[in-house]
């Protein structure tokens, strides 16, 4: 058999060679690779209700009536189970409005979609914990006697811990001098909050500037490590505002209600 494919016309064997080439290209355009696909996902206004109950809800404290908006942000991304081949890996590196991110980064905790799902959710429970702290430390309130609920449990991830503090301000305290901490603004933005007031860093901010400027935000607080991936995409009419803490967060809105000048990417 050996001897007569030897003896076969060039262009022949070739073809015949090729076979193999061809079966392992396209199982290798098929094969599923470690990415998720991510794109702009829905905000929230902190500062508004969710589901008829306000998202804040403070006792223990006279609260005053807001006018603006805080926006918190999210990216949505394909679920850690869903399988993304080579072709549709390119398809999406060239669109503006999605992002094409490892498996890891989006989900750091692996395990099933249930148990990634679980997570989340405990991390945004911390998150609200650490943001309520935050926020009463900056205002020098007790929080044996001030109470803070927070009602946005059903969405996942710490990246909102540093509007919600913000949310808490603006309700108890505004900017200082008894007007919107917002000063009526859509404002939006993203970060986690540690107790002491510390921003930290997250995932997607070029993605979550399209889906605050979608839904009218006009100012976006961005960690300040983030500053170069928020520019690369950044929407017209979206001005960026860098953070490192809860007090850089309030100092700048309330320079920008002063109409003053506030640190910029």
């Amino acid at each position: 058999m050996l001897s007569r494919l030897l003896r076969l016309p060039r262009p022949v064997a070739l073809a015949v060679c090729g076979v193999p080439v061809v079966g392992l290209f396209a199982v290798a355009l098929l094969a599923p690779l470690p990415f998720v696909v991510a794109q702009p996902g829905l905000t929230a206004d902190v500062l508004g209700e969710r589901d008829g109950k306000p998202v804040i809800t403070v006792a223990g404290a006279p609260t005053r009536p807001t006018t603006g908006q805080l926006r918190m942000t999210t990216i949505q991304a394909t679920g850690p189970s869903t399988t993304v081949n080579l072709p549709e890996l390119l398809d999406n590196w060239f669109d503006s409005s999605r992002a094409v991110m490892p498996k890891e980064v989006v989900y750091s905790s692996g395990g099933t979609d249930k148990e990634i799902e679980q997570h989340n959710l405990e991390e945004m429970a911390r998150s609200q914990s650490a943001a309520a702290e935050a926020a009463l430390g900056f205002l020098r309130k007790d929080p044996k006697d001030v109470k803070v609920d927070l009602n946005l449990a059903d969405v996942g991830g710490p990246s909102a811990g540093l509007l919600f503090s913000l949310g808490i301000v603006d309700k108890l305290d505004g900017d200082g001098s008894g007007g919107d901490l917002t000063g009526g603004r859509t404002i939006a933005g993203t970060g986690t909050i540690a107790a002491n007031g510390e921003v930290g860093a997250v995932g997607g901010v070029a993605l979550k500037t399209q889906a605050a400027r979608r839904d009218g935000a006009t100012v976006f607080l961005v960690p300040k490590a983030e500053c170069s991936d928020a520019q690369s995409e950044l929407p017209d009419g979206l001005r960026l505002v860098p953070v490192t803490s809860l007090t850089d967060a309030v100092n700048a809105l309330r320079a920008l209600n002063r109409g003053e000048d506030a640190p910029s990417c």
